[in-house]
């Protein structure tokens, strides 16, 4: 679906990034990631996913900004007003296949984007990594607005083949929370653009306007 949200610079539609950060492919951030994607989906706006254990990882780890695909992904960053990002914790920390993308973002590479951080960790004793390891490496990419994240215990993020993801009710309340305010800064955000093209628009000389009477 599109989004009746434009981009401040034309007319394409504000797009939201959906970062994968697990090196696994069936993974419990990788479905919190999904659950917020859907949520995100149903209010219309454009969305785009990378998986960076997909990406190539030569490349990846070399920093071959030449690489075709890594530049592309690079660029898919840049284009999003907007991201949500998730990873797995391992000894405190975000994944560090996640490290390696976020290390090829130029030192602006979040600039004036929301971003809304996703984790998820075997113990509640790694509550504290995404605001004290994930959240500060985001703030220094420029982001415009660290969205409250979102941290669950793999207890409370279950899939079952036959009935699909299932999220404890308190994850399920946060996350819906956390879209919530990523949704209405996107908006705020549009309001600010539509009101300083306002401003920016050319005016008419007071002298050229004529009355007629």
């Amino acid at each position: 679906m599109k989004c009746g949200l434009h981009n401040q610079n034309d007319e394409r539609p504000m797009s939201i990034l959906f970062i994968s950060g697990s090196p696994t492919e069936q993974s419990r951030s990788a479905r919190l990631l999904d659950a917020a994607r859907e949520r995100v989906g149903k209010h219309g706006f454009a969305t785009d996913w990378i998986q960076v254990r997909d990406l190539p990882a030569q490349a990846l780890l070399h920093a071959d900004f030449k690489d075709p695909v890594l530049s592309e992904a690079i660029g898919r960053v840049e284009a999003a007003q907007a991201v949500v990002v998730s990873s797995p914790v391992y000894k405190a920390a975000y994944a560090g296949v996640l490290k390696a993308f976020l290390d090829l973002l130029p030192q602006t590479g979040l600039a004036g984007k929301l971003v809304l951080p996703l984790a998820t960790a075997g113990s509640p004793a790694h509550t504290l990594a995404l605001d004290y390891a994930l959240r500060p490496v985001l703030a220094a990419l420029g982001a415009r607005d660290v969205v409250a994240g979102v941290f669950a215990v793999d207890t409370q993020v279950q899939w079952w083949p036959d009935t699909g993801l299932h999220l404890d009710p308190n994850i399920e309340s946060r996350l819906d929370a956390a879209v919530a305010s990523l949704i209405e800064g996107l908006r705020r955000a549009e309001r600010e653009a539509l009101h300083q093209r306002h401003l920016d628009a050319p005016k008419v000389p007071f002298g050229a306007v004529r009355v007629s009477t």
